[in-house]
Protein backbone atom coordinates (compact mmCIF):
# COMPACT_ATOMS: atom_id res chain seq x y z
CA UNK A 1 0.00 0.00 0.00
CA UNK A 2 1.17 3.43 -0.66
CA UNK A 3 2.18 5.75 1.77
CA UNK A 4 0.89 9.55 1.33
CA UNK A 5 2.50 12.48 2.94
CA UNK A 6 -0.16 14.08 4.17
CA UNK A 7 1.08 15.83 7.48
CA UNK A 8 3.76 17.47 5.62
CA UNK A 9 2.35 18.70 2.27
CA UNK A 10 0.30 20.66 5.60
CA UNK A 11 1.23 24.58 3.90
CA UNK A 12 -0.61 23.24 0.75
CA UNK A 13 -3.74 21.53 2.04
CA UNK A 14 -4.30 24.69 4.26
CA UNK A 15 -3.38 27.33 1.45
CA UNK A 16 -5.94 25.60 -0.71
CA UNK A 17 -8.86 25.94 1.85
CA UNK A 18 -7.51 29.90 2.90
CA UNK A 19 -7.64 31.21 -0.23
CA UNK A 20 -11.19 29.62 -1.07
CA UNK A 21 -12.17 30.54 2.72
CA UNK A 22 -10.85 34.29 1.80
CA UNK A 23 -11.90 35.22 -1.30
CA UNK A 24 -15.40 34.01 0.17
CA UNK A 25 -15.31 36.70 3.24
CA UNK A 26 -14.21 39.01 1.05
CA UNK A 27 -17.42 38.60 -0.87
CA UNK A 28 -19.65 38.74 1.81
CA UNK A 29 -18.20 41.64 3.04
CA UNK A 30 -18.00 43.72 -0.16
CA UNK A 31 -21.35 42.30 -1.58
CA UNK A 32 -23.00 40.42 1.49
CA UNK A 33 -24.67 36.66 0.96
CA UNK A 34 -27.77 36.56 -1.64
CA UNK A 35 -30.45 36.24 0.75
CA UNK A 36 -33.47 34.59 -0.58
CA UNK A 37 -37.08 36.03 -0.24
CA UNK A 38 -36.76 33.55 3.31
CA UNK A 39 -35.03 35.84 4.91
CA UNK A 40 -35.10 38.93 3.17
CA UNK A 41 -39.33 39.09 3.00
CA UNK A 42 -41.56 39.74 0.06
CA UNK A 43 -43.69 38.20 -1.47
CA UNK A 44 -44.90 34.47 -3.88
CA UNK A 45 -47.55 34.52 -5.82
CA UNK A 46 -48.45 31.17 -6.72
CA UNK A 47 -51.19 30.68 -10.58
CA UNK A 48 -52.20 27.92 -12.16
CA UNK A 49 -51.76 28.12 -15.54
CA UNK A 50 -53.63 25.59 -17.13
CA UNK A 51 -50.70 24.76 -19.54
CA UNK A 52 -47.15 23.89 -19.06
CA UNK A 53 -45.13 27.51 -19.53
CA UNK A 54 -41.77 28.29 -20.07
CA UNK A 55 -39.46 30.88 -17.61
CA UNK A 56 -38.95 33.39 -20.22
CA UNK A 57 -42.29 33.85 -21.14
CA UNK A 58 -43.26 34.22 -17.37
CA UNK A 59 -40.04 37.05 -17.35
CA UNK A 60 -42.42 38.95 -19.80
CA UNK A 61 -44.68 39.68 -17.14
CA UNK A 62 -42.79 39.46 -13.95
CA UNK A 63 -40.04 41.69 -14.86
CA UNK A 64 -42.30 44.60 -14.99
CA UNK A 65 -42.72 44.42 -11.19
CA UNK A 66 -38.82 42.70 -10.08
CA UNK A 67 -36.28 41.58 -12.80
CA UNK A 68 -34.62 39.43 -9.76
CA UNK A 69 -38.27 37.71 -9.46
CA UNK A 70 -37.11 33.59 -8.59
CA UNK A 71 -39.76 31.98 -11.18
CA UNK A 72 -40.28 28.00 -10.70
CA UNK A 73 -42.69 25.46 -12.00
CA UNK A 74 -45.87 23.66 -9.44
CA UNK A 75 -48.30 21.64 -8.97
CA UNK A 76 -48.17 17.98 -10.39
CA UNK A 77 -48.35 18.84 -13.46
CA UNK A 78 -45.73 21.20 -14.13
CA UNK A 79 -48.77 23.94 -14.87
CA UNK A 80 -48.54 26.05 -12.03
CA UNK A 81 -46.19 29.09 -11.74
CA UNK A 82 -44.55 30.06 -8.16
CA UNK A 83 -43.15 33.55 -8.33
CA UNK A 84 -40.86 34.86 -5.47
CA UNK A 85 -39.85 38.60 -5.77
CA UNK A 86 -38.31 40.35 -2.52
CA UNK A 87 -40.14 43.34 -3.02
CA UNK A 88 -43.44 43.33 -0.84
CA UNK A 89 -46.25 43.96 -3.57
CA UNK A 90 -49.04 46.20 -2.89
CA UNK A 91 -52.80 45.19 -3.36
CA UNK A 92 -52.48 46.99 -6.31
CA UNK A 93 -49.66 45.32 -7.92
CA UNK A 94 -50.41 42.14 -7.34
CA UNK A 95 -53.76 43.00 -8.48
CA UNK A 96 -52.21 43.87 -11.72
CA UNK A 97 -49.70 41.12 -11.79
CA UNK A 98 -52.57 38.18 -11.82
CA UNK A 99 -54.81 40.73 -14.30
CA UNK A 100 -51.64 40.44 -16.99
CA UNK A 101 -51.47 36.33 -16.69
CA UNK A 102 -55.23 36.17 -16.96
CA UNK A 103 -55.61 38.30 -20.09
CA UNK A 104 -52.77 36.30 -21.90
CA UNK A 105 -53.74 32.65 -20.55
CA UNK A 106 -57.32 33.39 -20.39
CA UNK A 107 -57.62 32.54 -16.73
CA UNK A 108 -60.14 32.48 -14.06
CA UNK A 109 -60.37 34.07 -10.26
CA UNK A 110 -59.76 30.77 -8.98
CA UNK A 111 -56.81 30.27 -10.69
CA UNK A 112 -55.10 32.38 -8.42
CA UNK A 113 -53.55 29.94 -6.35
CA UNK A 114 -52.42 31.81 -3.27
CA UNK A 115 -50.72 34.66 -2.00
CA UNK A 116 -48.03 34.81 0.87
CA UNK A 117 -46.38 38.06 2.16
CA UNK A 118 -42.94 37.22 4.11
CA UNK A 119 -41.81 39.28 6.66
CA UNK A 120 -37.91 40.02 7.43
CA UNK A 121 -38.45 39.38 10.97
CA UNK A 122 -39.16 35.80 10.11
CA UNK A 123 -35.79 35.47 8.32
CA UNK A 124 -34.26 36.96 11.43
CA UNK A 125 -35.18 34.34 13.35
CA UNK A 126 -34.60 31.59 10.77
CA UNK A 127 -30.95 32.85 11.07
CA UNK A 128 -30.76 33.12 15.15
CA UNK A 129 -32.00 29.39 15.11
CA UNK A 130 -29.73 28.33 12.42
CA UNK A 131 -26.74 29.56 14.06
CA UNK A 132 -27.95 28.05 17.32
CA UNK A 133 -28.50 24.85 15.63
CA UNK A 134 -24.55 24.70 14.38
CA UNK A 135 -23.52 25.47 17.79
CA UNK A 136 -25.67 23.41 19.35
CA UNK A 137 -24.38 20.21 17.13
CA UNK A 138 -20.73 21.39 17.32
CA UNK A 139 -20.47 21.67 20.71
CA UNK A 140 -22.41 17.93 20.95
CA UNK A 141 -19.87 16.54 18.88
CA UNK A 142 -17.08 17.88 20.47
CA UNK A 143 -18.37 16.03 23.67
CA UNK A 144 -18.79 12.91 21.84
CA UNK A 145 -15.58 12.94 20.76
CA UNK A 146 -13.88 13.95 23.49
CA UNK A 147 -15.22 11.16 25.30
CA UNK A 148 -14.23 8.55 22.92
CA UNK A 149 -10.81 9.85 22.00
CA UNK A 150 -9.70 12.25 23.42
CA UNK A 151 -9.95 16.33 23.48
CA UNK A 152 -7.55 17.46 20.74
CA UNK A 153 -9.33 15.15 18.46
CA UNK A 154 -12.35 16.88 19.04
CA UNK A 155 -11.29 20.57 18.41
CA UNK A 156 -9.67 18.82 15.26
CA UNK A 157 -12.92 17.61 13.88
CA UNK A 158 -14.97 21.02 14.91
CA UNK A 159 -12.62 23.07 12.98
CA UNK A 160 -12.90 20.69 9.98
CA UNK A 161 -16.46 20.95 10.45
CA UNK A 162 -16.01 25.45 10.68
CA UNK A 163 -13.84 25.29 7.48
CA UNK A 164 -16.96 22.78 5.45
CA UNK A 165 -19.03 25.88 6.33
CA UNK A 166 -17.03 28.58 5.50
CA UNK A 167 -16.18 26.74 2.28
CA UNK A 168 -20.00 26.11 1.29
CA UNK A 169 -20.49 29.95 2.37
CA UNK A 170 -17.40 31.18 0.49
CA UNK A 171 -19.05 29.60 -3.12
CA UNK A 172 -22.13 30.97 -2.29
CA UNK A 173 -21.10 33.83 -1.88
CA UNK A 174 -18.72 34.29 -4.97
CA UNK A 175 -21.40 32.76 -6.81
CA UNK A 176 -24.18 34.77 -5.98
CA UNK A 177 -26.30 31.75 -5.00
CA UNK A 178 -29.56 32.18 -3.18
CA UNK A 179 -29.79 31.40 0.45
CA UNK A 180 -32.80 30.30 1.43
CA UNK A 181 -34.15 27.91 3.99
CA UNK A 182 -33.17 24.44 2.32
CA UNK A 183 -29.84 25.89 2.48
CA UNK A 184 -29.86 25.92 6.02
CA UNK A 185 -31.14 22.07 6.05
CA UNK A 186 -28.08 21.26 3.87
CA UNK A 187 -25.72 22.83 6.01
CA UNK A 188 -26.72 20.61 8.99
CA UNK A 189 -26.92 17.68 6.76
CA UNK A 190 -23.15 18.51 6.05
CA UNK A 191 -21.84 18.83 9.11
CA UNK A 192 -23.38 15.63 9.82
CA UNK A 193 -21.63 13.87 7.04
CA UNK A 194 -18.90 15.10 7.44
CA UNK A 195 -17.90 13.96 11.28
CA UNK A 196 -18.89 10.55 10.21
CA UNK A 197 -16.13 11.16 7.47
CA UNK A 198 -13.47 12.10 10.00
CA UNK A 199 -14.09 10.17 13.05
CA UNK A 200 -13.37 6.99 10.69
CA UNK A 201 -10.42 8.81 10.09
CA UNK A 202 -9.65 9.73 13.66
CA UNK A 203 -10.82 5.94 14.31
CA UNK A 204 -7.73 4.47 12.92
CA UNK A 205 -5.17 6.59 14.08
CA UNK A 206 -6.59 5.97 17.41
CA UNK A 207 -5.72 2.30 16.55
CA UNK A 208 -2.47 2.66 14.92
CA UNK A 209 -1.39 4.52 17.70
CA UNK A 210 -1.34 1.28 19.82
CA UNK A 211 0.90 -0.24 16.56
CA UNK A 212 3.21 2.19 16.54
CA UNK A 213 4.89 3.65 19.27
CA UNK A 214 8.13 4.48 17.89
CA UNK A 215 6.57 6.38 14.73
CA UNK A 216 6.05 10.04 14.64
CA UNK A 217 2.84 12.03 15.22
CA UNK A 218 3.33 12.05 11.28
CA UNK A 219 4.01 9.05 10.14
CA UNK A 220 0.89 7.77 12.17
CA UNK A 221 -1.55 10.09 10.10
CA UNK A 222 -0.01 9.41 6.73
CA UNK A 223 -0.24 5.53 7.14
CA UNK A 224 -3.85 5.80 8.69
CA UNK A 225 -5.06 8.77 5.80
CA UNK A 226 -3.58 6.04 3.48
CA UNK A 227 -5.47 2.84 4.97
CA UNK A 228 -8.94 4.83 5.12
CA UNK A 229 -8.59 7.31 2.03
CA UNK A 230 -9.73 4.58 -0.72
CA UNK A 231 -12.79 4.32 1.66
CA UNK A 232 -13.97 7.79 2.27
CA UNK A 233 -13.34 8.88 -1.62
CA UNK A 234 -15.51 5.89 -2.27
CA UNK A 235 -18.36 6.87 -0.05
CA UNK A 236 -18.18 10.45 -0.87
CA UNK A 237 -18.60 9.21 -4.83
CA UNK A 238 -21.49 7.25 -4.42
CA UNK A 239 -23.59 9.90 -2.27
CA UNK A 240 -21.84 12.37 -4.71
CA UNK A 241 -23.15 10.45 -8.14
CA UNK A 242 -26.91 10.04 -5.89
CA UNK A 243 -27.12 13.83 -4.95
CA UNK A 244 -26.12 15.04 -8.61
CA UNK A 245 -28.90 13.21 -10.04
CA UNK A 246 -31.35 14.74 -7.30
CA UNK A 247 -30.06 17.94 -8.75
CA UNK A 248 -30.27 17.50 -12.54
CA UNK A 249 -33.71 15.09 -12.39
CA UNK A 250 -35.59 17.53 -9.69
CA UNK A 251 -37.55 20.21 -9.02
CA UNK A 252 -35.97 23.79 -7.78
CA UNK A 253 -37.11 23.34 -4.45
CA UNK A 254 -35.38 19.97 -4.02
CA UNK A 255 -32.35 21.45 -5.96
CA UNK A 256 -32.00 24.39 -3.66
CA UNK A 257 -31.21 21.56 -1.19
CA UNK A 258 -28.86 19.28 -3.20
CA UNK A 259 -26.45 22.06 -4.49
CA UNK A 260 -25.33 23.03 -0.77
CA UNK A 261 -24.51 19.48 -0.18
CA UNK A 262 -22.62 18.48 -3.47
CA UNK A 263 -20.08 21.44 -2.23
CA UNK A 264 -20.61 20.40 1.46
CA UNK A 265 -19.94 16.58 0.63
CA UNK A 266 -16.76 17.65 -1.70
CA UNK A 267 -15.21 19.72 1.07
CA UNK A 268 -16.36 17.42 3.64
CA UNK A 269 -14.34 14.69 2.12
CA UNK A 270 -11.43 17.05 1.59
CA UNK A 271 -11.49 18.43 5.42
CA UNK A 272 -11.51 14.54 6.72
CA UNK A 273 -8.55 13.27 4.83
CA UNK A 274 -6.48 16.42 4.55
CA UNK A 275 -7.45 18.98 7.35
CA UNK A 276 -9.14 17.14 10.61
CA UNK A 277 -6.40 14.78 10.62
CA UNK A 278 -2.89 17.39 9.64
CA UNK A 279 -4.39 19.79 12.43
CA UNK A 280 -3.97 16.66 15.39
CA UNK A 281 -0.74 15.40 14.19
CA UNK A 282 0.87 18.94 14.07
CA UNK A 283 -0.97 19.75 17.46
CA UNK A 284 0.46 16.86 19.00
CA UNK A 285 3.88 17.34 17.61
CA UNK A 286 4.06 20.83 18.70
CA UNK A 287 3.32 19.56 22.13
CA UNK A 288 5.75 16.95 22.29
CA UNK A 289 8.92 19.13 21.04
CA UNK A 290 7.65 22.28 23.39
CA UNK A 291 9.66 21.13 26.55
CA UNK A 292 12.69 20.50 24.44
CA UNK A 293 12.53 24.04 23.40
CA UNK A 294 11.78 25.12 26.98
Amino acid sequence: MKEFRIVEKNKLWFGISGVIILLGLFFIVAWGLNLGIDFTGGTIVQIELGKTFNTAEIREITDKYDPEAAITFAGEQKTQVQIKTKHELSDEDRGKLFAEFSEKYDLKPEDLVSIQKIGPVIGDELKRKAVISLIIAGIGMLIYITFRFEFKFGIAAILALLHDVLIVLAVYAVLRIPVNTPFIAAMLTIVGYSINDTIVVFDRVRENIGYMKKQSWADVVNISVSQTMVRSINTSLTTLFTISMIYLLGVEAIKDFALPLIVGIISGTYSSIFIASTIWALWKTREKTRPRRA
